[in-house]
């Protein structure tokens, strides 16, 4: 079977991949910390979308769209719509390596292959314009460059939907779990009058965890699971009212659940609460 033989192509790379992917890792993350705003906004969590994923279609198009004004021998068209296809890919390129840096495992083993194929083909479509500008008179090579392009980003593409589809990369760890209705009894290692002020504390609400976080008299309760990547709130820590995941310092308002700084793009679920008969808390999740 064909994915069977990609996938296992794919894995095959790890070799050069996985040092080259650490070495990438991190630079980008000295390169990244201290433009923290600039990194959620290329993360997209200003969207509730990856940034990356956004603008990934349009060179895409850009380029198919150079191979019918090549064909019908446009050429003016076909070189300015080779320009903006650069412009964009590169601009997907800087959004998509915001999301590298928050990367781990397999996905990053992926996506340094990903990335390597796209630089790659950035580097050919701009030998394509160089020939156009070089030569307009004999275009030959330059759309058999431009083609061989179109068949590297179309590889590319390929391994980064990958990361995506198979591996979960930038995927809501929520995206399936349902808005319940039902109130169930919260099980929790320590007694519900006994929460410290504060400090996040894991509890179970049947099949999921919940972290929950007592201030002053009230006590907030979000899924445990963060929605980025999967990291355990309850090992986070309480920063201005928010929880911060202690993998990659997603954080999300206590109040309400919503996203307060990346690289998550998403919203926390967030639970209600109320007193149980006999003692105890039994909870719910609120609707969005």
């Amino acid at each position: 079977m064909i994915a069977r033989f990609l996938a296992r192509l794919m894995d095959s790379q790890t070799t050069w991949a996985q040092p080259f992917g650490d070495f990438n890792h991190r630079w980008l993350v000295a390169l990244f910390r201290p433009i923290r705003p600039a990194k959620d906004f290329l993360n997209g969590t200003w969207l509730g979308h990856p940034l990356h994923a956004a603008i990934t279609d349009v060179p895409v198009g850009l380029f198919t769209g150079v191979i019918l004004l090549d064909l019908l021998d446009q050429r003016g068209a076909a070189d300015a719509i080779l320009v903006l296809g650069i412009l964009s890919m590169a601009a997907a390129a800087v959004a998509g390596l915001a999301d590298y840096t928050d990367t781990d495992g397999a996905a990053r083993l992926r996506a340094t292959v990903h990335g390597t194929i796209m630089v790659s083909t950035l580097v050919v479509y701009l030998v394509s314009l160089v020939i156009r500008a070089g030569n307009p008179l004999d275009r030959t090579a330059a759309v058999i460059v431009s083609l061989i392009g179109y068949g590297l980003i179309t590889a590319g593409a390929y391994v980064g939907g990958d990361v995506v589809y198979v591996l979960g990369n930038m995927v809501s760890r929520h995206a399936f779990r349902g808005a319940g209705t039902k109130w169930i009894r919260l099980e929790l290692e320590t007694p519900s009058e006994d929460l410290p002020e504060g400090v996040p504390t894991k509890a179970k609400l049947g099949i999921n965890n919940l972290v929950l976080v007592r201030v002053g008299e009230t006590v907030h309760a979000l899924h445990e699971q963060c929605a980025h990547a999967g990291g355990p709130l309850s090992q986070g820590t309480v920063v201005d009212g928010c929880i911060e995941c202690p993998w990659h310092g997603s954080r999300y308002r206590l109040a309400n659940g919503h996203l307060a700084r990346g690289p998550s793009v998403y919203d926390q679920p967030r639970y209600e609460l109320r007193p149980a008969e006999g003692g105890g808390w039994e909870a719910r999740r609120a609707p969005r």
